[in-house]
């Protein structure tokens, strides 16, 4: 199958691509290895879908109305596509490691996508998920959707570890307001995280998601915890 080069930058962490195939498929790949394309975007929605999902709902008032999103990792765009089609949704903050990947989504390059670049509940941080989750106060979201990796045990970037031990996690718990939830997303099934997870917020809730990858299929994981 011919692959032509769309774009291609070289980054402090290495080689980002931007490939499209014969069958107009665009794929996203880090130094060589797969991370995503717009084939198959279920588990990325399922991600913001199944979180806002989890949010509490008052019988009198939507706990949503207004709700403030932290999305750690752009890639090509399909989970904030799904926390944007949240009308009760009032902000969106997205840190994306990676330049290049924001340019190429504000270029348009997924053309299904366009229209949430005129959004303007939309905020876009090139800059490190940790770096921007300091700049936030105590209680102050009530959702924040981490993929800024495999999982912890398929990392891109050893560097993104810290994203998935109790550190970080407890500081992600102390920006969510009452009844805010983390949610995590992991290409394999890891009993650390989910110790680790239990262990910051009490309880964990762990969804399967089964994925069909060509003639392969496999199972996406999806973390979530609850202040």
């Amino acid at each position: 199958m011919s692959v032509e080069r769309v774009a291609t930058v070289d980054s402090p962490r290495g080689e980002v691509v931007l490939l499209r195939r014969a069958d107009g498929t665009l794929e996203l790949r880090v130094n060589g290895v797969f991370v995503m394309d717009t084939a198959h975007t279920e588990s990325e929605r399922l991600l913001a879908r199944t979180a806002l999902d989890s949010l509490p709902v008052p019988e009198a008032e939507g706990n949503r109305h207004g709700a403030r999103v932290l999305i750690g990792g752009l890639g090509l765009g399909y989970t904030l596509h799904e926390v944007l089609a949240e009308p009760l949704v009032r902000e969106v903050a997205v840190a994306e490691l990676e330049p290049a990947v924001i340019e190429w989504y504000r270029s348009g390059l997924v053309p299904e996508l366009a229209d949430d670049r005129s959004d303007e509940r939309v905020y876009l941080f090139a800059s490190d998920i940790t770096a921007v989750l300091a700049e936030r106060t105590s209680g102050s979201l009530e959702l924040i959707l981490l993929d800024v990796d495999n999982g912890p045990g398929y990392l891109v970037h050893e560097a993104n570890e810290t994203v998935y031990e109790p550190a970080f996690l407890t500081d992600c718990r102390s920006r969510l307001a009452a009844g805010g939830v983390v949610a995590i997303w992991s290409a394999a099934h890891s009993l650390e995280l989910e110790t680790t997870m239990r262990e910051v917020f009490g309880t964990v809730r762990r969804h399967t998601i089964p994925v069909t990858l060509g003639s392969l299929r496999t199972e996406y994981h999806l973390y979530l915890g609850t202040r």
